[in-house]
């Protein structure tokens, strides 16, 4: 008996194209992934944050848009990567795909004016065992673990960033990502609820993303706000972030924030 794969079982565990996993809404993640042969530019991630390139990207950001407050322009570009970063990662795995996250085997290319533009990745990842109805916090343990943790040391490290604050700017993305890609919505509409209050991770590590967000009523409706201020209104041309703001000066009309 001939016991060799046919193509349509063979094909059905090969990985796909990595922009083939992103549609919709959610298109734009293919231009922001994908794999590092393929992406014009990239330098490695780790020597990248390691280097004086990181402090010449914030330089150019800050020249490019007129920002003097150091803390606000880092915070800011932060911002942008996290938001590259965290929510393909986030539509990928609500597809049952894990992208391969660790920050020592990605590169990254900047735009001209300093800011993240991709990511590229070593390999395109792999389809997932688990199941869409995984919590949140299991969904973070490896952008924790394998990533985030070691970028928010280095804008620390690099650029004086509060750690706080940095994992407050990722938590607004993921926060984000994980509630616009729920199979169902909650009675109150925040799928993400319980990555901002249980104390720890789904593998029992300490969770920094507690208290980071909070829905508070605001009239007849019901509010996101953030903990902790992104610093953004001390940067000019910059708009507010709205009722999301942890500042009640500062809650502005809502836009949407750069991806």
């Amino acid at each position: 008996m001939d016991m060799t794969p046919s193509s349509t079982s063979t094909d059905a565990f090969r990985p796909p194209e990595l922009k083939s996993i992103f549609t919709g809404e959610h298109a734009w993640c293919g231009e922001k992934m994908m794999l590092s042969r393929d992406l014009a530019g990239a330098q490695p991630l780790a020597g990248f944050f390691a280097s004086a390139a990181f402090a010449g990207a914030l330089d150019r950001y800050a020249q490019t848009h007129g920002g003097h407050d150091r803390r606000a322009v880092v915070s800011m570009w932060s911002l942008y990567y996290f938001a590259a970063l965290t929510i393909p990662f986030i539509v990928a795995r609500r597809a049952d795909y894990v992208l391969p996250i660790d920050l020592d085997r990605m590169t990254i290319a900047l735009a001209d004016d300093g800011l993240p533009r991709a990511f590229g990745l070593e390999t395109e990842g792999d389809w997932s065992e688990g199941n869409r109805q995984e919590g949140v916090d299991g969904y973070v343990v490896p952008l924790v673990h394998q990533h985030l943790a070691a970028v928010v040391a280095a804008l620390k490290s690099a650029a004086g960033l509060a750690p706080k604050l940095a994992w407050n700017n990722a938590a607004v993305y993921i926060d984000y990502a994980f509630n616009t890609t729920a199979p169902t919505r909650d009675s109150d509409g925040w799928a993400a609820r319980q990555l901002f209050e249980q104390p720890a991770l789904a593998d029992g590590s300490a969770n920094p993303f507690r208290g980071c967000l909070r829905h508070e009523p605001a009239g007849e409706t019901t509010v996101c706000r953030r903990k902790v201020c992104c610093l953004r209104y001390l940067l000019p041309g910059i708009p507010s972030c709205g009722a999301l703001c942890a500042l009640p000066s500062q809650r502005g009309p809502a836009t949407q924030q750069g991806h």
